[in-house]
């Protein structure tokens, strides 16, 4: 019996000005195993933590279904599947954790199909951008780290950033949820040329800022494209990160939120500690490294 192990992280998109195309994976991993059964078509599913009781356990669950795009793609055989699901990663906080499942689901199906073979991660960034619809959560979640990615037709073409260990992050998760389909439902399809060109300019700095002038990381990741149509979603969080800001924290909302996430060296960090954030639970967490396959 072939055993798949995937290891796969958090991601957070966005980072302010880098709008669906700047993601970044975090020290914060779900774990899955996923047994190979001789009977042709079975299927179990267990789940523990995150989602636990509430995600399905059938071919809709999300690792199950992107495993079966998978295998379309690169023509594997669908075996007999037992999938055990460890999951920290919280559902619908703006944390990726659909990305990471998609990405999930296509190592095993890379596993299965090519076994042997390491991954290609430039494969599975194509196929998971496209299932997700962007690159900036899924090429996180495939390479770890900073990335920046754009479609170009067909494929997908992706930068990594070279951010320094100086860099850290601070995640404030709230309580409630906010769904992605919801939160982008509220922004406008034209915004003023003002905002479109200050957009330009942050967005153009933020690589230079996460690499080398962290000074600038302030500047970098201010927003009007889509925090502040979004806020009325979640007041606590666009009010927590705009408390944040005031107090010189380079501070977003995650995704689509409702999570707020902080990037800067310690003593920018720092600064958030006399910011009030009840009703949140705070985690301080390094950048992640990417989608994991192992096999016994």
């Amino acid at each position: 019996m072939t055993t798949l192990h995937v290891r796969v992280p958090a991601t957070t998109a966005n980072l302010g000005s880098g709008f669906d195309c700047v993601g970044m994976a975090l020290d914060f991993h779900d774990e899955l195993e996923m047994e190979l059964l001789q009977s042709s078509h079975a299927l179990a599913i267990e789940v523990e933590g995150q989602g636990a009781g509430t995600v399905p356990t059938d071919e809709t669950h999300l690792v199950v279904s992107s495993l079966l795009r998978g295998l379309q793609e690169w023509g594997g055989e669908r075996p007999g599947m037992r999938l055990r699901c460890h999951n920290r990663i919280p559902h619908s906080r703006g944390l990726g954790s659909s990305a990471s499942a998609i990405v999930a689901g296509l190592a095993f199906a890379w596993g299965i199909s090519r076994p042997g073979e390491a991954l290609d991660r430039a494969e599975l960034t194509r196929v998971s951008s496209f299932m997700e619809g962007h690159p900036d959560n899924a090429g996180a979640a495939v390479w770890g780290g900073a990335i920046l990615g754009w479609f170009d037709g067909d494929d997908v073409d992706l930068v990594q950033l070279e951010v320094p260990a100086v860099i850290g992050t601070l995640v404030w998760v709230p309580q409630f949820e906010v769904g992605t389909a919801g939160a982008r439902s509220v922004l406008p399809e034209v915004v003023p040329r003002r905002d479109a060109v200050a957009q330009a300019i942050a967005a153009a700095a933020l690589p230079l800022a996460l690499e080398r002038r962290h000074d600038l990381l302030l500047a970098a990741t201010a927003d009007r494209l889509h925090q502040s149509y979004r806020a009325d979603l979640m007041r606590p969080s666009f009010d927590l990160m705009t408390a944040l800001r005031e107090a010189g924290v380079p501070a977003t909302i995650s995704g689509a939120g409702p999570t707020v996430i902080a990037f800067g060296t310690a003593e920018q960090l720092t600064a958030g500690d006399a910011v009030a954030s009840d009703g949140f639970e705070r985690h301080a967490l390094a950048l992640g490294s990417g989608v994991e396959l192992t096999v016994s």
